[in-house]
């Protein structure tokens, strides 16, 4: 069979009778960053150890139109910081993008700094559905003292925060479960989107979600021939997956992936021959109904 092409896309999700798909984990930051962030992926540098080649590599306006092209109807313009100083800039970029494409949901992002709280407080006030930290790359535990009215005031507000805190694809003194674990003890409430599954450390972050009502785990490049490579999802834990059927979300990581964004999806339809029950109904609501519950239409 042939692969599925990002050409095909619509009569992917038109065969499952849905109105397109949802996506939460897509990233648009300013050109420059961007670039810088390109760079980094190209150089296989500590926090990507491996080579990475970005499939789509081009312009805000082409990417934005190829989204739309295959159907995305709602995307997120993901930010995350790796320093103090940052993160109230990035806000109102991913803000000012969602103001002017209104298919791409308000996003914020915040990094454990004097004034985070007032800073993620303004961000509610103008409208963000959801936040974005990347403890990997921000250096930071998430159970800083700074940031526990941040965690409070985002429970209340039933907003959801995407965090990367797997150890894929480079393990660090930041990253695995106990310092997600440490949060949800004091807020488990929280609405909380963690990134790639948990990668690697899959089992501890489904536990979580099996402990947590409000933990949801997004599908960005799990399951994909590129993750199978460095941290493939075993086949005994698919059971947890069906028995998860409102918590798992669609992600891409587009545009910094590897390869086509339409594998992603076929990698997800792939799953029912290992597990007849991650079928067409489970796709459906990976695809779209568990992502509108979260950020909306």
């Amino acid at each position: 069979m042939e692969p599925l092409a990002d050409c095909g896309v619509t009569a992917w999700w038109q065969r499952l009778g849905l109105p397109g798909v949802i996506d939460i984990h897509t990233h648009f930051l300013p050109e420059r960053m961007l670039r810088r962030v390109w760079a980094h992926f190209d150089e296989a540098g500590p926090l990507v150890g491996r080579s990475w080649p970005i499939e789509y590599r081009w312009n805000q306006e082409r990417r934005l139109a190829h989204l739309r092209q295959m159907g995305v109807r709602r995307f997120t313009a993901l930010t995350y910081a790796h320093r103090p100083g940052m993160a109230a800039d990035l806000t109102d970029f991913a803000l000012d993008l969602s103001a002017a494409e209104p298919d791409c949901v308000p996003s914020a992002t915040f990094y454990p700094e004097d004034g985070v709280l007032n800073q993620v407080r303004s961000a509610l006030e103008r409208g963000a559905r959801v936040f974005k930290i990347h403890t990997q790359v921000g250096g930071f535990d998430l159970r800083e003292p700074v940031l526990d009215e941040v965690w409070g005031l985002l429970a209340d507000a039933a907003v959801p925060v995407v965090v990367h805190v797997g150890s894929a694809p480079v393990q660090t003194g930041y990253t695995g479960p106990d310092a997600l674990e440490g949060v949800l003890r004091r807020h488990p409430n929280l609405t909380v989107v963690v990134a790639h599954l948990g990668a690697p450390e899959y089992a501890d972050f489904l536990t979580l979600a099996e402990r947590y009502p409000h933990v949801h785990l997004d599908t960005t490049m799990v399951f994909t021939d590129f993750f199978d490579d460095v941290a493939p999802f075993p086949t005994d834990l698919l059971p947890r997956l069906v028995a998860l059927p409102d918590r798992i979300v669609l992600g891409s990581d587009f545009p910094n992936i590897p390869y086509p964004y339409a594998h992603q999806l076929e990698s997800l339809e792939r799953l029912s021959e290992r597990e007849p029950r991650l079928d067409d109904d489970w796709l459906r609501a990976v695809c779209w109904f568990n992502g509108l519950r979260l950020i909306g239409d």
